[in-house]
């Protein structure tokens, strides 16, 4: 540990709520019908929009249509999305495929399309060797938007049910997308871009640079379109890389400068949209409130991950690695890390993109500390509330705030109220519903995969029957489960023998099994959070009482933190005790 190392972490947190807080505020305002500052530049393209989708953005809808246009508009996204990557020779004629890549297989397809839509972006293939630029661009990234888009959308219309006063309205799902889409997603990206190029990260539709190295052998450069996609990705926290080694690639993040912007970036929209909730909700005390207990555990989460890289682990203090000094950092955990970004850049990192839905990495994690590599299962036993993705952060932990209130008024023997709303038997249902779909899909096709041959087969010989072997397991699907996408690299596909008809490439189960993993928990809390929002959109609001309990207090936070950490300790310890506790505990390396 240095004090370089501290510093960063302290300056990441006070730039990060510099930057939230009128962002939030300018996010309010695209949302209620505020003018903004860029309404001339876009109120022209969205008309222009709405005339293309055929649709009246002025027409009220019910969670039951906002919950139809979204699946629609979801599924016309897969199919296109699908039609792309599986064509992708047919668009030769652009220009775009310089290296003249084929199609992958119709698996492989399967489940890149399924976790781009999904804002997944888990990655069962190199971006470099696989994907034409037009597919990146085209495909990818535009999904990067929508994807984006459609959180946003939903963690709007859940506020709007909150504090709704009379109806059941939650606005126009066609309406929120847009506007996200045009005043908020675009031009940051934008910003992102450009900085990033100047940074140093590559930007162009040039063919591969092809040379011979010391030895003689042929060795080929990647080049491409890469800033702009990583903008979005890191901005709209999908986090699926131009390149296979994703933010450790000089290419996608060229410096330790561009590793801070590239960190401010995942989680500024979902601290953003904390504080625009308070303005909605007409007191921001409650932004504050849900603020604060997504930063404690967010700064508690980086604690134990820099401490526990920068002190290495007990195999490496067994073999005399404690000793290594490298990048003038003394001890610690150095495998899988880039040295210019050093322990507290990578640690830092791998917090930021595990506490939300990006999986973007710039390290290896499956070369951190069993200590270390607990802390990113942790943040994902959260179920993205602790900041989370851009619009699933926020309505996930409106969920736990609605379970915290319901428990603390029956602690007190008070009828639960938030925002001077009954939360009754039929909401408390429904967002316990919302809540417990992802983890138990996450240990459902975790157990799937370890009781079958095909699963244990995706495990990397290496770590097979060892701690080791179980956390690649779990984590690929506790990462595809929560959207997030990162992975302990190893686990991988697996073609089963005797496909018969299927063809050449046979089937793969952890393709399949990920695909619909990742599109279940993607879309069933999303149908419960809307149907929560209808819930609540349609009740009277009563005055606040003496007995009315206080959501905008510490001792809130308190009890909130405290929801949040029973539910994942109850969902998943056991399943932890398993993997990464155990290999902590262990002197061996796997």
């Amino acid at each position: 540990m240095t004090f370089a190392g501290w510093l960063t972490i302290v300056l990441f947190v006070v730039v990060l709520t510099a930057l939230a807080i009128p962002l939030g505020r300018y996010m309010a305002a695209v949302y209620t019908g505020e003018r903004t500052i860029l309404d001339p530049l876009f109120n022209t393209p969205e008309r222009l929009l709405y005339r293309i989708l055929r649709v009246d953005p002025h027409r009220e809808q019910d969670w039951k249509a906002y919950a139809k246009s979204l699946i629609i508009f979801s599924l016309a996204g897969w199919l296109l999305l699908y039609f792309i990557l599986r064509t992708q020779t047919l668009w030769n004629w652009t220009g775009l495929n310089p290296e003249h890549f084929h199609s992958a297989p119709w698996n492989v397809t399967f489940n890149t399309t399924s976790s781009f839509l999904t804002n997944t972006n888990w990655q069962y293939y190199s971006g470099e060797t696989t994907m034409s630029y037009f597919s990146q661009m085209a495909g990818l990234t535009v999904q990067n938007f929508l994807s984006a888009g459609v959180g946003i959308a939903v963690a709007v219309a859940l506020i709007r049910g909150i504090v709704s006063r009379s109806g059941s309205s939650l606005g126009n799902f066609w309406h929120d997308l847009v506007r996200t889409v045009l005043w908020v997603l675009t031009p940051i990206s934008f910003v992102i871009a450009l900085v990033l190029v100047f940074g140093g990260a590559t930007q162009n539709f040039s063919h591969y640079l092809s040379f011979n190295g010391p030895t003689g052998l042929a060795n080929s450069i990647a080049m491409g379109p890469v800033a702009s996609q990583e903008a979005i990705k890191l901005l709209g926290t999908n986090g699926g890389g131009f390149l296979n080694v994703n933010s450790a690639h000089p290419f996608e993040n060229p410096t330790g400068f561009t590793n801070f912007v590239e960190m401010l970036t995942v989680l500024v929209i979902p601290a953003a949209l904390v504080f625009m909730y308070g303005r909605m909700a007409g007191n921001r005390r409650q932004g504050y409130a849900i603020f604060a207990t997504m930063m404690v555990m967010f700064v508690g989460a980086v604690c134990v991950a820099y401490i526990a890289e920068a002190h290495g682990s007990p195999a490496q203090h067994a073999a005399g690695l404690h000793t290594q000094v490298i990048a003038g950092s003394t001890g610690g955990n150095l495998e899988g890390k880039e040295q210019r970004f050093g322990i507290a850049g990578s640690a830092l990192f791998d917090v930021v993109t595990t506490v939300t839905s990006c999986g973007a990495v710039n390290s290896a994690l499956e070369s951190f500390t069993g200590i270390g590599g607990a802390v990113p299962f942790a943040n994902l036993s959260a179920s993205e509330v602790i900041f989370g993705g851009v619009g699933t952060g926020l309505y996930s932990i409106l969920l736990y705030v609605l379970l915290a209130v319901f428990i603390g008024g029956l602690m007190v023997g008070r009828t639960p109220e938030y925002l001077g709303k009954k939360i009754e038997g039929r909401e408390i249902k429904l967002v316990t519903l919302a809540l417990l779909i992802t983890p138990l899909t996450a240990l459902f096709s975790t157990a799937l995969a370890t009781a079958s041959a095909s699963g244990r087969a995706s495990i990397s010989s290496a770590a097979a029957g060892t701690p080791q072997g179980f956390s690649e397991t779990f984590y690929a699907y506790l990462s595809q489960a929560n959207n997030n996408g990162s992975a302990f690299a190893g686990y991988t596909g697996f073609i089963q023998p005797n496909a018969g008809s299927l063809g050449s490439h046979g089937v793969t189960f952890a393709d399949v099994l990920g695909g619909f993993t990742m599109m279940f928990a993607r879309y069933a809390p999303i149908l419960f959070a809307l149907a929560v929002a209808g819930a609540l959109a349609g009740k009277r609001v009563s005055p606040a009482g003496l007995g009315t309990m206080r959501t905008d207090n510490p001792t809130f936070v308190v009890l909130l933190i405290g929801v949040i950490i029973l539910v994942g300790a109850l969902t998943f310890f056991p399943a932890l005790l398993l993997g990464p506790i155990v290999q902590g505990l262990t002197g061996h390396l796997y």
